[in-house]
């Protein structure tokens, strides 16, 4: 019997995650916010299921989730910290310090969080694998973005460090940054969004990554060379195209 865990697995990235790993053969923890969304879900999927309604911002609530998850079933293996938000902000805008702090706890502290709730299980059971799913948005500062880019360049190097402090543990820490897919936190993007993915394709592909147990994963493999591309342009032209690029809906929810 597989144990996973997926946070965010309400919608998006995170929903299609459980359809691509459910099976009469997979017991899955679903951690997301709304809880009558994660039920319709499990209705829907093959296997058993474990929901946790819960905020990824709430350490504690995260812990005895993973308390519980591992009483009933054993340490996971593989933990999926998926949940993040989004929203447009302007960084001369005192308003939006408050989205900052918002997607800061969330893409950050949530991420981290969830992973740690469930690594000393795993450390002890010296096996599994633990993922992050990042960005591509976090390798440079993107205009109209900044609480964004700036939540998954720190994720990326939580990560980074995890990996390095969980070596030779027997657990496995994979870092996915994925471009553009099709999910409500996209839909609402009033510009091109270039080699933007279905939710169940990009779902089949950092499954993919993460069996293969890859340290690093841009998904899909065109923006691999645009990732490339953003992280050696100098300052001064970085600049000069970014400031205008379009930018994301400031009134968005969180």
């Amino acid at each position: 019997m597989r144990r996973i865990v997926i946070t965010g697995a309400s919608a998006g990235i995170g929903e299609a995650l459980a359809r691509h790993y459910a099976g009469p053969d997979t017991v899955i923890g679903l951690i997301a916010r709304r809880r009558e969304l994660l039920q319709a879900l499990a209705h829907t999927l093959p296997g058993r299921f474990e929901i946790y309604a819960l905020d990824v911002g709430d350490a504690q609530a995260l812990e005895r989730a993973a308390a519980e998850f591992c009483s009933r079933h054993g340490a996971p293996d593989l933990v999926i910290a998926n949940a993040g938000i989004s929203v447009g902000t302007h960084g001369d805008d005192p308003a939006d310090i408050h989205k900052l702090q918002r997607v800061l706890a969330t893409n950050v502290i949530g991420l981290a969080a969830s992973l740690a709730a469930f690594a000393p299980a795993m450390r002890a059971a010296r096996g599994g694998t633990l993922c992050g799913i990042a960005s591509v948005a976090g390798f440079r500062g993107l205009p109209g973005a900044g609480a964004y880019s700036a939540s998954k360049a720190a994720a990326i190097k939580w990560l980074e460090s995890l990996r390095t402090e969980l070596a030779g543990s027997g657990v496995a820490v994979v870092t996915i940054c994925p471009g553009y897919v099709d999910t409500p936190m996209t839909r609402v993007n009033r510009y091109r969004m270039p080699f933007r993915l279905p939710a169940d394709e990009a779902a089949r592909r950092i499954a993919r990554a993460i069996a293969a147990r890859r340290r690093f994963a841009v998904i899909p493999w065109q923006m691999r060379y645009v990732s490339v591309l953003l992280r050696i342009l100098p300052p001064w032209l970085y600049d000069r195209l970014a400031a205008r690029a379009p930018r994301k809906p400031r009134n968005l929810p969180l």
